[in-house]
């Protein structure tokens, strides 16, 4: 499932705040409580790679993810650079 941090900046009150869902939704302000507004940002955290130690390990939420991305590890990785080498030939 996909994952994603998105950042909201309210239209009434200019108030700014950060949620992670499974979509790119709209979210009440929590300043105001000015209702549906739509992130300005988004990034997509689907898959990512974690530097643990030596290892670069990639992640990916799976699509039983419900309430928060429940990583599940693909692989690990002497480099940053075959890391994203996985990620990438995995997408082909």
């Amino acid at each position: 499932m996909a994952w994603f941090i998105n950042h909201y900046e309210c239209e009434r009150c200019g108030g700014t705040w950060r949620d992670e869902w499974s979509c790119m939704c709209d979210d009440d302000c929590p300043h105001c409580g000015a209702r549906h507004m739509t992130p300005a940002e988004s990034e997509d955290l689907t898959e990512v790679i974690d530097e643990r130690g030596a290892d670069f390990i990639v992640l990916r939420s799976p699509d039983t993810a419900e309430h928060d991305p429940d990583y599940r590890e693909l692989g690990r990785f002497a480099t940053r650079k075959e890391a994203l080498a996985f990620l990438e030939a995995d997408g082909d």
